[in-house]
């Protein structure tokens, strides 16, 4: 039996790279994917390359009255929730130390990412509960799990996931409601190859792989499992998929 049969999915920033693949996943395994996605055309390819009666609605994760009707789209069209993955978010070369970094960058990291989480939980934990309970499935980094010079802006956003996976998942679990997050290393996406290739301290984590280079399915395994039931016993965890990076 796949693995997702029978639950309803809804991925933010599925259009393209980690998203992506994961909606596929998940689609192939049996879920009812929604893909929120500020790019309406690459939302919509990503729906009809997952098939299995995916939808694309477009949603801009930083604006909750956006945010709260692409969640109300997705439980009218599917009648449920059992799947809340905030994967929404990203870093920019213009990313720097907290002494030089454009404050700019700063608001724009909190607001897409930490922001956007939050949003995220805000909307969708309710309707996994009325579900019956479910898995929300946040995306951390290991550059909140070590020490990364000169990416102040994400590292604060992604620090903050971190630490609200985990009172989430003290807050819910009453509720059957399960909240985690993976933590990736540089994940080679278009967008994550174009500023490696102009960074040198991302450069350097890149090259410090143990296993090699990570690609956009790796982690939308890991995504899986935390969507399934095997991991029903598995809560307030940060998870990183980063090669072995964290540890060498």
């Amino acid at each position: 039996m796949p693995r997702l049969a029978g639950k309803v999915a809804f991925i933010t920033g599925a259009g393209s790279g980690i998203g992506r693949a994961t909606a596929i996943l998940f689609a192939v395994e049996g879920a009812k994917v929604a893909i929120a996605e500020i790019d309406t055309t690459a939302g919509e390819e990503t729906a009809h390359l997952a098939g299995n009666e995916a939808i694309a609605i477009h949603a801009d994760v930083t604006d909750p009255d956006s945010l709260q009707a692409a969640i109300r789209t997705t439980v009218e069209k599917f009648a449920r929730l059992d799947v809340l993955h905030n994967n929404a978010g990203g870093s920019t070369a213009q990313d720097d130390t907290a002494v030089n970094a454009p404050l700019d960058e700063f608001w724009r990291a909190i607001k897409l990412d930490l922001y956007g989480t939050f949003l995220g939980c805000r909307f969708g934990i309710p309707e996994l509960i009325k579900a019956g309970g479910g898995s929300v499935i946040n995306m951390s980094s290991n550059v909140a799990l070590m020490g990364v010079a000169g990416r102040d802006c994400y590292t604060a956003a992604k620090g903050g996931i971190s630490a609200i996976t985990r009172s989430l998942a003290v807050a819910y679990a009453p509720q059957r409601v399960r909240v985690n997050a993976i933590a990736p290393s540089a994940t080679m996406t278009e967008r994550v190859k174009k500023l490696i290739a102009g960074n040198a301290a991302l450069t350097e984590l890149a090259d410090s792989h143990l296993l090699g280079l990570i690609e956009p399915g790796d982690i939308a395994n890991m995504a899986l499992y935390l969507a399934s039931d095997e991991s029903r016993m598995v809560t307030g965890q940060v998870l990183p998929v980063d090669s072995g990076v964290t540890i060498s």
